[in-house]
Protein backbone atom coordinates (compact mmCIF):
# COMPACT_ATOMS: atom_id res chain seq x y z
CA UNK A 1 0.00 0.00 0.00
CA UNK A 2 1.25 4.08 -0.78
CA UNK A 3 2.58 5.13 2.56
CA UNK A 4 0.48 8.35 3.35
CA UNK A 5 1.72 11.37 3.42
CA UNK A 6 1.28 15.22 3.66
CA UNK A 7 2.05 15.80 -0.02
CA UNK A 8 0.19 12.53 -0.87
CA UNK A 9 -2.99 14.14 0.70
CA UNK A 10 -2.79 17.45 -0.41
CA UNK A 11 -2.39 15.31 -4.28
CA UNK A 12 -5.86 13.81 -2.85
CA UNK A 13 -7.37 17.13 -1.94
CA UNK A 14 -6.28 19.06 -4.93
CA UNK A 15 -7.90 16.44 -7.46
CA UNK A 16 -11.10 16.17 -5.47
CA UNK A 17 -11.43 19.64 -5.63
CA UNK A 18 -11.23 19.93 -2.00
CA UNK A 19 -9.29 23.16 -0.35
CA UNK A 20 -7.76 21.69 2.95
CA UNK A 21 -6.04 24.10 5.55
CA UNK A 22 -2.53 22.54 7.05
CA UNK A 23 -4.16 21.82 10.19
CA UNK A 24 -7.14 19.74 8.49
CA UNK A 25 -4.58 17.89 6.61
CA UNK A 26 -2.19 17.14 9.85
CA UNK A 27 -5.52 16.05 11.37
CA UNK A 28 -6.15 14.03 8.61
CA UNK A 29 -2.99 12.16 8.20
CA UNK A 30 -3.49 11.53 11.95
CA UNK A 31 -6.59 9.36 11.52
CA UNK A 32 -5.13 7.94 8.55
CA UNK A 33 -2.53 6.14 10.76
CA UNK A 34 -4.56 5.42 13.27
CA UNK A 35 -6.87 3.50 10.82
CA UNK A 36 -3.51 1.65 9.17
CA UNK A 37 -2.55 0.95 12.61
CA UNK A 38 -6.00 -1.00 13.52
CA UNK A 39 -5.92 -2.18 10.18
CA UNK A 40 -2.85 -3.95 10.93
CA UNK A 41 -3.93 -4.97 14.29
CA UNK A 42 -7.04 -6.58 12.70
CA UNK A 43 -4.21 -8.26 9.96
CA UNK A 44 -2.65 -10.48 12.81
CA UNK A 45 -5.71 -12.03 14.23
CA UNK A 46 -5.63 -15.79 13.49
CA UNK A 47 -8.47 -17.33 11.15
CA UNK A 48 -9.57 -14.47 9.34
CA UNK A 49 -9.64 -16.06 6.02
CA UNK A 50 -12.20 -18.36 7.38
CA UNK A 51 -15.14 -15.64 7.16
CA UNK A 52 -16.82 -14.34 4.20
CA UNK A 53 -16.81 -10.44 3.98
CA UNK A 54 -20.01 -8.79 4.72
CA UNK A 55 -20.85 -5.89 3.33
CA UNK A 56 -23.33 -4.95 6.04
CA UNK A 57 -23.22 -6.06 9.58
CA UNK A 58 -26.90 -7.39 9.59
CA UNK A 59 -29.25 -9.85 7.98
CA UNK A 60 -31.10 -7.77 4.92
CA UNK A 61 -34.76 -9.56 4.55
CA UNK A 62 -36.54 -8.56 1.57
CA UNK A 63 -39.27 -10.52 2.12
CA UNK A 64 -41.62 -7.28 2.52
CA UNK A 65 -41.09 -6.64 -0.99
CA UNK A 66 -44.66 -6.56 -3.49
CA UNK A 67 -44.15 -9.78 -6.07
CA UNK A 68 -43.45 -8.00 -9.84
CA UNK A 69 -46.40 -8.79 -11.95
CA UNK A 70 -47.13 -7.48 -15.37
CA UNK A 71 -49.97 -5.19 -15.26
CA UNK A 72 -51.26 -3.52 -18.02
CA UNK A 73 -49.97 -0.38 -19.32
CA UNK A 74 -50.56 3.26 -19.70
CA UNK A 75 -51.14 4.59 -23.03
CA UNK A 76 -48.30 7.53 -24.11
CA UNK A 77 -51.16 10.29 -24.53
CA UNK A 78 -52.40 9.52 -21.36
CA UNK A 79 -49.01 9.25 -20.04
CA UNK A 80 -47.76 12.99 -21.24
CA UNK A 81 -51.01 14.43 -20.81
CA UNK A 82 -49.85 16.25 -17.49
CA UNK A 83 -46.85 16.79 -18.68
CA UNK A 84 -45.24 20.42 -18.72
CA UNK A 85 -43.62 19.99 -22.11
CA UNK A 86 -43.65 17.43 -24.93
CA UNK A 87 -41.81 17.17 -27.53
CA UNK A 88 -41.85 14.53 -30.47
CA UNK A 89 -44.12 12.49 -27.67
CA UNK A 90 -41.28 12.51 -25.10
CA UNK A 91 -41.19 14.52 -22.17
CA UNK A 92 -39.02 17.84 -23.05
CA UNK A 93 -36.55 18.38 -20.16
CA UNK A 94 -34.79 21.63 -19.67
CA UNK A 95 -30.69 21.28 -20.70
CA UNK A 96 -29.05 20.29 -17.50
CA UNK A 97 -25.26 20.04 -18.90
CA UNK A 98 -23.48 22.75 -21.56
Amino acid sequence: MKEVTIDVLKDASRRLLFEMSEQELSTLLEEFHILARQMEALGKEEGLDQYEPMTFPFPCETSYLRKDEPAPTMERDDALRNAGSVLDGQVKLPRVVQ
